[in-house]
C-alpha cells in the first residue's frame, strides 16, 4: 500500500535516479519561480501544508521519508504557495525543531544524499548562525562522501550554503526578507540588496 506521503516525494524528486539525474530533472521545480509550479503545489498539496503548519501529520514522522515529506511541507512548499508573503516562512520554526530531533536520531542517514539536501536546507533557511554552521558541516560531509561523478553537484550545494552562512554572519538575518516581514532595513542592508545575488 502506498504511503500517504509518497505522492509528494514522487513529485519533488521524481523516479529513483542518480543525484545528478534527479537534480537535472527537478532543479527547475526546486529553485525556479514559476506561477504554474506554485499553483500545482497549492492545488495538490495545499491541504497537507495547512495540516503541517497546524502541527499535524505527526504519524508521518515515524518513517524517514515521512519526516522528509513533513519538512518539505513546512519549509519548501510554503515558499511556493505563499510566495512573497509572511506565510512563506510560517513553517520554519517547526521545521527547525523537527530537523534537530531527526538529526539527533540519525534519521537522515536512511535517506539518499540528494534527499538529505532538503533536510539541510531547513538549517540553511534559519536566521541563526549556529544552524548555518551546522548546515555547512553537514554539507561538507555529504560532499566528502559523494561519488566522484557527483562531486560538482554537491560542491554547488556547499557553495550555496557558505553564501547563506556569510549573510547570517554579517547581518544576523536575511535582508531580502525584511520587506515581506515588515522589518525595517538598515542602510548597510539596503546597500547589500543592490548587489547581484543578494536575494537568493
Amino acid at each position: 500500500m502506498m504511503q500517504p506521503w509518497q505522492p509528494l516525494i514522487d513529485w519533488w524528486f521524481g523516479p529513483p535516479a542518480s543525484a545528478n539525474a534527479t537534480a537535472a530533472a527537478r532543479q527547475g521545480l526546486w529553485f525556479g519561480k514559476q506561477d504554474s509550479q506554485d499553483n500545482e503545489a497549492r492545488q495538490r498539496f495545499g491541504s497537507l501544508v495547512e495540516a503541517a503548519l497546524e502541527g499535524g501529520l505527526g504519524g508521518w514522522l515515524e518513517e524517514p521519508e515521512g519526516w522528509l515529506a513533513v519538512l518539505l511541507l513546512l519549509d519548501q512548499l510554503p515558499r511556493m504557495i505563499f510566495r512573497d508573503t509572511p506565510r512563506a516562512f510560517a513553517g520554519d520554526a517547526r521545521a527547525q525543531l523537527l530537523v534537530a530531533d531527526g538529526l539527533a536520531r540519525g534519521r537522515e542517514q536512511q535517506l539518499a544524499p540528494i534527499q538529505q539536501v532538503f533536510i539541510l536546507l531547513v538549517l540553511e533557511h534559519a536566521e541563526d548562525l549556529a544552524s548555518q554552521e551546522s548546515a555547512m558541516y553537514r554539507f561538507d560531509h555529504l560532499l566528502a562522501r559523494a561519488d566522484e561523478s557527483e562531486r560538482r553537484l554537491f560542491e554547488g550545494f556547499v557553495d550555496f550554503a557558505e553564501r547563506h552562512r556569510q549573510v547570517i554572519a554579517r547581518f544576523g538575518r536575511y535582508p531580502h526578507r525584511n520587506a515581506i516581514l515588515g522589518r525595517p532595513s538598515t542602510a548597510e542592508e539596503i546597500a547589500f540588496l543592490q548587489e547581484p545575488g543578494s536575494r537568493f
